[in-house]
C-alpha cells in the first residue's frame, strides 16, 4: 500500500499541468482603464508588456503618485479616445525592439484574457508607429498560457454589444465600436 501511495504522488508531481493556448494575437480587456476591447500582439521576445498611452500626466497627492493618460484601443484608428488614471509603480530603463532604451513609466492593472484574469505591469509608452496598441510580454505570460506562434485569436473574440442596445445620449463603448466596424 505504501509504495502505491508514493507512486501516485510522484505521478501527480510529475504531470505537467494544462495551460490554455493563446495565438500570437489575440482580444484582451482592461476592465480597470475603461477598456472593454483591445487586439493585443502575444510577444514571448518581449520581457514586459507595453500599452499605447499618450497625454501622460503624473499627478502626485500626499500617500502616492498617479498617471492620467489617454489610450487608442482601436488599431489604426484614433477617434476613439478611453482616458484613464492608474497609480506610479515604478520608472525603468526598457529596450524596445529596435535596440533604443528609454525610461517609461509602469502601472499595475487587471487583464482579462480568455475568460481568465489576472494582475499584470504595463509600461506606458506612444506605440503610434506600431501594429498593436498592446504588447503582452512574457513575465505577463509566465506560468499561465501556452503561445502557439501560428495561430490567432484562440481565446476567442470579446462579447460584441449590439449597437440597438445604446440609449440616444450613451456614447458608444469601445465594444459597440468594435461592433459597428464589424459591419461594415
Amino acid at each position: 500500500m505504501y509504495p502505491a501511495k508514493i507512486a501516485r504522488v510522484l505521478q501527480m508531481a510529475v504531470k505537467p499541468k494544462r495551460r490554455p493556448a493563446v495565438g500570437w494575437r489575440e482580444w484582451a480587456a482592461l476592465p480597470a482603464l475603461g477598456i472593454p476591447a483591445i487586439k493585443v500582439k502575444v510577444d514571448t521576445g518581449a520581457r514586459s508588456s507595453a500599452l499605447h498611452a499618450f497625454d501622460v500626466v503624473r499627478v502626485d497627492d500626499e500617500s502616492s503618485a498617479w498617471l492620467e493618460f489617454a489610450v487608442h484601443p482601436l488599431q489604426r484608428e484614433t477617434s476613439e479616445t478611453v482616458r484613464a488614471r492608474a497609480r506610479l509603480l515604478d520608472e525603468r530603463w526598457v529596450r524596445s525592439s529596435s535596440g533604443r532604451r528609454t525610461f517609461r513609466p509602469v502601472i499595475a492593472t487587471t487583464l482579462v484574457l480568455g475568460g481568465a484574469s489576472w494582475p499584470i505591469e504595463l509600461t506606458l509608452v506612444r506605440r503610434d508607429l506600431m501594429g498593436f496598441r498592446m504588447l503582452i510580454g512574457r513575465e505577463a505570460l509566465r506560468r499561465r498560457l501556452v503561445v502557439d506562434p501560428g495561430r490567432s485569436f484562440l481565446a476567442g473574440e470579446p462579447v460584441l454589444a449590439d449597437a440597438a442596445e445604446l440609449d440616444a445620449d450613451a456614447k458608444p463603448s469601445t465594444t459597440h465600436f468594435l461592433a459597428a466596424e464589424r459591419r461594415r
